[in-house]
């Protein structure tokens, strides 16, 4: 095995070479984000950080350029017929210290990972995990209370990589200058395949950059990237996204959370009457129609329609009356706050970014509420305001993952400790017909309380030209990196 350490001078050496692009030079890829973001590490990784953790650091398993769950440090596993344990067979090997590869170590390096994640959101979705054991040889087994059949989906996720001593246990060592930074691929036995003399013509560098959404994109139009990743709706109306952009522009069918969490409960927000006045004036669609993209699907669920295995989805809110009608309720009640507080004037702050596609989504959310007689104001991310924009891609499509985000324990906002209780007794059950009904109930706890307001699905999209292998527009809007350095054979 190669130590990773010995790949640096090379690394640094293609640093120095220079950034421009040949047919046999580097992949150049951007990221929409801030270097602090890109290369940050701890446990809230950036969308951006989570690629460069996923390429230099290993879990169990990892996820494609489709986004299904393929092999990485496990190179087989199987599932009992009562979904409760799951059984990884380890692949041959070492650590990148060179220490061997060991059922005890990779369980001792799975449990700090959960014992770390533990007072976050993915700590609540891996709660039902009862037990790490080390079997014989190279076997590690988990233990649930409850059957989780998205645990992969969970196991594949860049915080959830196994780190034992120096060096990342990934496919690609990273070597950083500035903004930008070198991922290079470790050799066949570096990465649990088998050896080639060849394996250097079939794969490729890819320099990294961080850059703000204009600069990527016009970078992209110059021909001086080929791909760029972390594409939002803040960068979308830089985009060409009409007709002549198809196979350039590349969107991700995002399931997540994109709406309005309320963060305080005062003035016209102090009831549930009140907030669901904001609720009834959006016109969902409206808002989305600046940015010319077809297929966006609205909503006004917590948890959106169209999940797999969903038995008997809820009712979309309000789907028999017209945006007019919803509206005049809406005014009707903001009328009667303003009464009810000697006249004052319905104003809310809105914590939300600064980018062209956030300007042009304020600027329809501050129109849309003033119809009810509701003034938006802007503040900050971070800053303290009644209301903050949440844009987030799930990890898992099932319901538990849209119900957590919104758990009490995160405060991150109003929450409903009754929603908490009824996905906690959900967990407990094995009867999976009851387990769905009282996660129903807490997505409607949630709903009534109106502690969150829907716009649809999240927006997401890539910048891609023609002739880059690997990549693929999945749910999970993650495109990781080692298949792009991949050449096809």
């Amino acid at each position: 095995m190669v130590r990773w350490w010995l790949l640096v001078p090379f690394l640094s050496l293609a640093l120095l070479a220079g950034c421009g692009r040949g047919e046999d030079g580097a992949l150049q890829v951007a990221f929409i984000e801030t270097p602090e973001n890109l290369f940050g590490g701890g446990l809230r990784l950036s969308p951006g950080a989570r690629h460069l953790h996923a390429a230099t650091e290993a879990g169990l398993v990892a996820l494609n350029a489709q986004g299904e769950v393929i092999p990485a440090l496990a190179d087989r596993w199987i599932v009992t017929d009562d979904g409760r344990s799951f059984i990884f067979r380890l692949r041959d090997g070492t650590w990148p210290d060179g220490r061997e590869l060991t059922a005890e170590s990779a369980r001792e390096a799975l449990r700090a990972r959960l014992r770390a994640l533990r007072r976050t959101s993915l700590g609540l979705d891996l709660a039902p995990v009862a037990e790490v054991r080390a079997m014989a040889g190279r076997v590690v087994e988990i233990r649930l209370s409850t059957p989780v059949p998205s645990l992969l989906m969970l196991l594949a996720q860049p915080e959830l990589a196994l780190q034992r001593g120096e060096g990342g246990s990934g496919e690609m060592v990273l070597e950083r200058d500035g903004n930008n930074a070198l991922l290079a691929m470790k050799p066949p036995a570096a990465r649990g395949i088998p050896e080639a003399s060849d394996w250097r013509e079939y794969v490729r560098e890819i320099e990294v950059w961080s850059a703000d959404a204009q600069s990527a994109v016009s970078l992209f139009d110059e021909g001086e990237i080929d791909v760029v990743l972390g594409g939002q709706i803040g960068a979308l109306s830089l985009a060409d996204t009409g007709p002549l952009s198809r196979g350039t522009v590349r969107l991700d069918p995002a399931v997540g959370l994109f709406g309005l969490q309320v963060r305080r409960s005062e003035g016209l927000l102090a009831t549930d009457q009140g907030r669901e006045a904001l609720a009834l004036a959006l016109d969902r669609p409206a808002l989305i129609a600046p940015f010319n993209i077809g297929g966006w699907l609205p909503t006004t669920r917590i948890v959106p329609p169209g999940l797999p295995d969903e038995s008997a989805p809820m009712p979309e809110r309000w789907a028999d009356q017209s945006i007019e009608d919803l509206r005049a309720i809406a005014a009707v009640r903001v009328a009667a706050w303003r009464r009810d507080n000697d006249g004052a004037e319905a104003r809310l702050t809105l914590a939300i970014g600064r980018a062209p596609g956030l300007d042009i989504l304020f600027g329809q959310l501050a129109r849309q509420l003033a119809t009810i007689g509701v003034a938006l104001e802007r503040t900050e991310p971070g800053q303290p305001a009644d209301l903050a924009l949440i844009d987030r891609v799930a990890r898992y499509a099932e319901p538990r993952w849209f119900l957590n985000q919104l758990h009490c324990s995160l405060d991150n906002g109003l929450c409903v400790s009754a929603a908490d209780t009824l996905v906690r007794e959900a967990l407990a059950q094995t009867d999976v017909s009851v387990r769905d009904a009282l996660l129903q109930r807490a997505e409607a706890e949630l709903t009534t309380a109106n502690v969150f307001i829907p716009f649809g699905s999240p927006l997401r999209f890539s910048l891609v030209r023609s002739g880059v292998q690997g990549f693929a527009a999945n749910p999970w809007a993650f495109h990781p990196l080692p298949g792009l350095a991949t050449i096809t054979r």
